[in-house]
């Protein structure tokens, strides 16, 4: 195989580094920067050297494997599969072959596969080129290759490794074409997935529900309902029977735009088509309905549902409790829990998130805190979710010091905090004076591996504009324009509002020219804000000069212009009048 096919197959990353960012306090603030991994030196799989093991595989119990024959490896290999140490698995492939016997090719796919649900994505592509050159891959060792490549989103070597595929004789199946399709509609690139249907068609190969229901499912997200029936009637002309998953996917596009009338008419013709049915057609129907805060038809669904001896389960008890929430019927939610509970069905955390949400919102911390703990008691472990809907909600409620209490213990309860978990105590900490802490937390943050997102970068650059430290958020919005999240209008208001607030005016209008230079569209708030500071700077009249101009160019609004004018009034000829070109106010 070429190099350039395999140069896709190893991971390229982000390494966030850190560098000292003055502060007006002794202590310094790390600053995330992002750059790329060097790339790796990649070895043509046709080179004729052999294999380097490396030594710190070796099982410390083995020394030396020269007498061993090649059933005694297969079954070491066998062994170290079914034990999950797929390290070792390697080593073990690489002697064998590296003593001239054939590499086996169940369990190098046995491998490949270990390797992909690890991440591993480079010791997978090892092993494929291993089995390459050494043995005899078949239809099932290129399947899951593609699968591990297309998960992990390498669809151009998935691509290659297809085309690999032809140029050693073997035709691509109906599996081989269901994992490319999925793929592609996964990542939004139904038109590729389309293109990819009609050269399965061409290779002789027949399309199965599995291909349809695919294609279908993302041709409602991007073409609508009307387009993915058609789909659904070129599948019936094909003589292939739909299953329920079919159909409910079906039903819940009809039910995403709102086509409710359609959606029961679909559901009702299920009988006649050979179906029953289930209870996820009932779920579709049931949260569609309550979303609209239909409960009515809500609980016409239900007794259709008890007649049709359809028992409803956990996704139904909790898309009405999470209904009841967000309308503000907690007492309510948590009657139908207690009721969900006593049929014998097991609350999980999908269950549990709208009402501990709930009861934060409510400000019933101790409730919602008692809620996690019997989550725990019960057998339900809360997930991150849980954990940071009460970790705001202490946030918010000045209890920073309770929540980095239950953040300390995150990992102990087996939930490690996200990016999400580390934005809240962040904010909380600078908010409360704590930048020392905070800034800890964003060092803490980086170090394990967690990158910051969009909310990092804005909440940093806010905190640092409220305290004063306006050039260093300018610093920080340098590093985030060269970090995958760009910044947004959300972005530079921050700074624009810090500048202003500084009385910086010439450096906020450098910076709204910037935004505008970077192909960020400037926003009515951006255009208040740059009005507000040359008012509060003392010009009132340009303020208003430049108000008057936004104006005309539609850039604010007349209520904006009414606001601005009461702000900064200008007495002119009019005595006893405060006008504007646009806007006369007594």
């Amino acid at each position: 195989m070429s190099t350039p096919c395999y140069a896709e197959f190893f991971p390229q990353g982000l390494i966030f580094t850190q560098h000292k960012l003055a502060t007006k306090t002794p202590h310094h603030t790390p600053v995330f920067r992002c750059r790329s991994q060097s790339e790796p030196k990649i070895i043509n799989p046709r080179n004729p050297q052999r294999i380097k093991v490396p030594t710190e595989t070796r099982p410390p119990h083995l020394s030396s494997f020269n007498d061993y024959k090649e059933p005694h490896f297969v079954k070491l290999l066998h062994r170290s599969c079914k034990a999950g140490n797929y390290d070792e698995g390697l080593y073990f492939l690489e002697c064998m072959v590296n003593l001239g016997h054939k590499a086996d090719v169940i369990l190098c796919t046995k491998l490949i596969k270990g390797f992909f649900n690890s991440k591993s994505v480079d010791k997978a592509a090892k092993v494929m080129r291993i089995l390459d050159r050494y043995g005899e891959p078949d239809i099932y060792a290129y399947n899951a290759f593609i699968s591990g490549l297309c998960k992990a989103n390498r669809i151009d070597s998935a691509n290659q490794m297809l085309s690999r595929m032809r140029d050693r004789g073997f035709s691509p199946d109906i599996v081989t074409y269901n994992i490319m399709i999925g793929s592609l509609c996964n990542r939004g690139k139904l038109d590729l997935a389309l293109r990819m249907m009609d050269q399965l068609v061409k290779d002789n190969c027949v399309p199965t529900v599995i291909t349809y229901t695919i294609l279908i499912e993302a041709m409602i997200l991007e073409g609508g309902i009307g387009e993915a029936m058609k789909l659904f009637d070129e599948m019936l002309e094909r003589g292939l029977k739909p299953d329920m998953y079919t159909y409910n996917t079906i039903i819940r596009g009809m039910c995403r735009e709102g086509l409710m009338d359609e959606a029961f008419e679909f559901f009702s013709s299920l009988t006649s088509r050979g179906c029953k049915p289930d209870v996820i057609s009932y779920n579709i129907l049931l949260r569609a309905l309550l979303n609209q805060g239909k409960w009515d038809d809500g609980e016409k669904v239900m007794r259709e549902m008890f007649l049709n001896d359809c028992a409803p389960n956990v996704v139904t008890y909790s898309i009405m409790i999470g209904a009841l929430c967000r309308d503000g019927q907690l007492d309510e939610a948590i009657n139908l829990l207690k009721i969900m509970m006593d049929e014998g069905l097991k609350p999980d955390t999908y269950t549990y998130d709208p009402l501990i949400s709930a009861l934060c919102k409510e400000g019933r911390l101790d409730l919602a805190i008692a809620s996690l703990d019997h989550m725990i008691s019960s057998g339900c472990f809360p997930d991150i979710v849980n954990y940071n809907t009460i970790l705001s909600a202490l946030c918010k409620s000045g209890n920073a010091d309770e929540a980095l209490e239950v953040f300390g213990k995150l990992d102990e309860n087996g939930c490690p905090p996200d990016v999400s978990t580390y934005n809240t105590l962040i904010s909380a900490l600078w908010n409360n004076g704590d930048q020392t802490r905070a800034l800890r937390l964003v060092s803490e943050m980086i170090s394990i591996g967690i990158d910051p997102d969009e909310i990092t970068y804005n909440s940093l650059i806010s905190c640092l504009c409220r305290d004063g430290m306006v050039d260093k958020a300018i610093e920080l919005l340098g590093d985030m324009k060269k970090s995958v999240f760009l910044p947004t209008v959300v972005t530079y208001n921050i700074v624009i509002l810090g500048l202003c607030k500084a009385h910086r005016i010439g450096d906020a209008i450098a910076i709204l020219e910037e935004m505008v230079m970077k192909g960020c569209q400037p926003n009515e708030t951006s255009y208040i804000l740059l009005v507000e500071g040359f008012g509060f700077s003392g010009w009132r009249v340009e303020a208003m000069d430049v108000a008057n101009t936004l104006y005309k160019m539609n850039a604010i609004s007349n209520l904006s212009l009414g606001r601005l004018n009461r702000t900064f009034p200008v007495n002119d000829v009019y005595g006893g009048f405060t006008r504007t070109d646009n806007y006369i106010k007594t």
